[in-house]
Parts: C-alpha cells; sequence; structure tokens
C-alpha cells in the first residue's frame, strides 16, 4: 500500500451492511482480521440460499462481530444501533441483486436499494459519520458502446431496473455529499466471484449444473463478454479505499465513484471452457438469445483506482476459478 495512504485502524468503528452477502462477509472477516469492530447488518432474505448466509455469519462469529438481523427499510432500528456503537465507518453492500430478478420482481428493488439506501444517507448525515463507502455496479453503464468503461462516461441508458437504483444511489449520495457534507465513494463492482460466493450468479450456478449433469444456458450463443473480479481484490481495495475519503473536488464536494474491475474481459464461451477445466467435468450447452436486461459486454477502466490508490485487480479467472472450485466442491459433497 502506499504509504500516503492512512489504514484501517482496528480503534475504529465499522457499520458493514449485506454482512451475511457475498462481498459483506470477505469485507467483516479481513476487518476482524485487522482487529476492527464490526456492525453487522443483513436480512436473510431468500433471494438465495439461506443457509449459505448463515455459514458466513457463522465464521464471523467472535466478541468484536455485533450482528443485527434488520431491513435497511427500518429507520428506527438503525439509528439505534447508530447510536449505540458509535459508527464511525458505513459500508453499504446490501441490496437486492440481480438484474434478471429485477425483470419479474420490480417492486423488491425499491425498499432495499432507494428506501434502504436513503435511510443510510440520513443516518449518516444525523451521526457524522466519516466516510460513505456503497456498492454500485457495472451495471450502469448499460447501453454504452464505448470501452473500456469510465466513469466520465454518461450513464443515462440502465436495461434494468436494477441498473436504474444503482444510479440512483450515486445520485442521491452525491446530492447528501454537497448539502451535508458526507464523504462519500461509490464503487462500480464487476462481475465479482469467488468462494462463498452468490448462487445466482452464473459461475456458482453453471458448476451446480454441470457436477449434476444438467445443460447450462448460454446466452447470446457464448459471444458476450465480462470483466470477471476476484474476490480478494475487491477486498483489498475496500481495504485501502474505506479509511482514505474522496479529497474535495472542484465544488468542494468530498464524492467520487470508482471502477472495480480486473480491467480484462473474457468471452463466455471461453469462460465456460476455464470453469469445465476446473471442475473436471464437461458441460452439456444450450445455446440462447441474448436475455432481456443483459448488456453485451462489460469493460472496466481503473484508471482513478491505479492513480489514487496504487492498485488494480490482478487476479487471473483461471486462478479465481480454481480457487472457487476448491471450496465449492467440498462444500457441497461434490
Amino acid at each position: 500500500m502506499r504509504k500516503d495512504l492512512v489504514r484501517l485502524e482496528a480503534s475504529k468503528v465499522y457499520l458493514v451492511t449485506g454482512a451475511a452477502g457475498f462481498i459483506g462477509f470477505h469485507l467483516a472477516r479481513r476487518l476482524l482480521a485487522l482487529g476492527c469492530t464490526v456492525i453487522a447488518v443483513d436480512n436473510l432474505n431468500d433471494y438465495y440460499e439461506v443457509s449459505l448466509k448463515e455459514e458466513r455469519l457463522r465464521l464471523l462469529a467472535c466478541e468484536r462481530f455485533t450482528f443485527y438481523r434488520t431491513d435497511l427499510a427500518n429507520y428506527s432500528e438503525l439509528d439505534s444501533l447508530f447510536k449505540r456503537h458509535g459508527i464511525e465507518y458505513v459500508i453499504n453492500l446490501a441490496a437486492q441483486a440481480g438484474v434478471r430478478y429485477s425483470i419479474d420482481n420490480p417492486y423488491a428493488y425499491l425498499q432495499s436499494n432507494l428506501v434502504g439506501f436513503l435511510n443510510i444517507l440520513e443516518l449518516c448525515r444525523h451521526h457524522e459519520v466519516k466516510h460513505l463507502v456503497y456498492a454500485s455496479s457495472s451495471s450502469v453503464y448499460g447501453l454504452n458502446s464505448k470501452i473500456p468503461y469510465s466513469t466520465s462516461d454518461k450513464v443515462d441508458s440502465p436495461v434494468s431496473l436494477y441498473a436504474a437504483t444503482k444510479k440512483s444511489n450515486e445520485l442521491m449520495a452525491h446530492a447528501y455529499t454537497h448539502l451535508y457534507h458526507i464523504p462519500s465513494t461509490g464503487l462500480r463492482f464487476f462481475t465479482v466471484y469467488g468462494p462463498y460466493g452468490r448462487p445466482d450468479m452464473a459461475y456458482f450456478s453453471f458448476s451446480k449444473r454441470i457436477m449434476e449433469e444438467k445443460s447450462i444456458k448460454v446466452f447470446n450463443k457464448g459471444d458476450m463478454w465480462r470483466d470477471f473480479t476476484y474476490i480478494d481484490d475487491i477486498i483489498a481495495a475496500l481495504e485501502r479505499i474505506i479509511p482514505n475519503p474522496p479529497k474535495a473536488n472542484e465544488s468542494g464536494d468530498q464524492y467520487k465513484v470508482y471502477n472495480i474491475g480486473n480491467n480484462k474481459p473474457v468471452r463466455l464461451s471461453r469462460f465456460v471452457e476455464i470453469l469445465e477445466h476446473c471442475l473436471g467435468k464437461e458441460a452439456t450447452k444450450e445455446y440462447l438469445p441474448m436475455q432481456d436486461g443483459d448488456v453485451y459486454q462489460t469493460y472496466a477502466d481503473v484508471t482513478d483506482l491505479i492513480a489514487d490508490f496504487d492498485f488494480k485487480p490482478d487476479t487471473t479467472l483461471e486462478q479465481g476459478l480454481e480457487n472457487f472450485v476448491s471450496w465449492f466442491k467440498p462444500y457441497y459433497g461434490y
């Protein structure tokens, strides 16, 4: 880590929302390993198997970890835990995830991604939080054709409600930063994967189906590109970003958005080949056209991340999927 950057301090109190989720779990585990106090919030919804979320929480259990099962839409409960714990840093990773799920279940996204995030902003405002870090998504780039995607690009053409809520989060955070001087950093994550991951993601669901000798659905006949980002790289970026709020911009606002991606898109058909190799089993493939809400490719420009933190994700897909499979097979008894 660059010498001029502030490091995470064990004496501080960190709130991690979505702590039973994939990224939230890995972040909380890293904070605890550094000796930090973690206040965790998650509603443990059943969007995917709750048992996996409960296992993540079991692994986090210790004296410096306090878990609250509550929803971000419940302002009064959140306010009481802010008062109780003297929270200084907020990392908001709780959200209703999933591009395709948002097409069939649009109302599920309003409470968590909009009302819940508004509550987080209000609590940061009233409790003088030192830095709010929140999850955005590469999906905000929508129909953008210019690659790689840069945070300076316009993002006015979302192709799913999920993407629209994430762009809304960025706009809401900007308003609160400007009005109430809350330092905030939004992170546009690009296809995060790894051990203890999300079962709804392709690498995870494909692995299950391949091991169970069921066919996998390969959209756009495998001609799609994704900037796969390994979880350890995400956590390394967060470790640098959380204790270092943005410097004031030309408007005097401490507001910034970063892409967090591997900067090396991989074709979907190649991704399947690598996964087959790691699993030691060939997939039966069902080739289908592009689905509603999907984009052809994602590709992160991480110039700002390198400039500000001297860091970029660099775990290869081969290594990352090997690590995932090493966890996945024994966890599910394959």
